[in-house]
């Protein structure tokens, strides 16, 4: 399976972090990675979730897909609770889950270095992604780093 974290793009400050809209440099960092991710995507066979905050919604909406919102996904999620929703989709294809720091680092790095550690992280550039290969092991997941790209890279 495919698995891609897409880190929301540079949104506007406002007192309530879920109510959160992009700002224009936000909507252009979001169709310009969705541009690409649509011409890399497979054509058929692929999910997008997106945490409830507004933010990560309009992110993934430039894919013109229909969205799945997945609390889970939330900016206060325990990023352990991710492997989880990971093994509940295992025969996808392609998952492209939209989300948030810190949560997305620590999955990352649980990813790349198959354990918890704790208070690591990597570090995820708006509107950036990583897109991983997964496969199952125990029910362990093992994966691959197939592509890592920001927006700036794009123009």
């Amino acid at each position: 399976m495919n698995l891609i974290l897409w880190r929301h793009a540079e949104a506007e400050d406002h007192h309530n972090d879920m109510l959160r809209k992009l700002t224009e440099k936000g909507c252009q960092q979001a169709k310009l990675i969705a541009e690409w991710l649509r011409t890399h995507l497979p054509k058929e066979n692929y999910r997008v979730f997106t945490s409830e905050a507004i933010r990560t919604q309009q992110t993934a909406s430039y894919l013109k897909q229909p969205l799945t919102i997945e609390p889970l996904l939330n900016p206060d999620t325990y990023p352990q609770d991710l492997t989880v929703l990971l093994q509940q989709h295992a025969r996808a294809n392609t998952l492209i889950w939209v989300g948030h720091q810190p949560w997305i680092g620590q999955f990352c790095s649980f990813l790349l270095n198959g354990v918890w550690l704790p208070q690591q992280y990597w570090s995820f550039k708006k509107s950036a992604f990583w897109w991983f290969e997964i496969s199952f092991f125990n029910h362990r997941p093992c994966a691959r780093l197939k592509v890592v790209l920001h927006p700036s890279i794009l123009k």
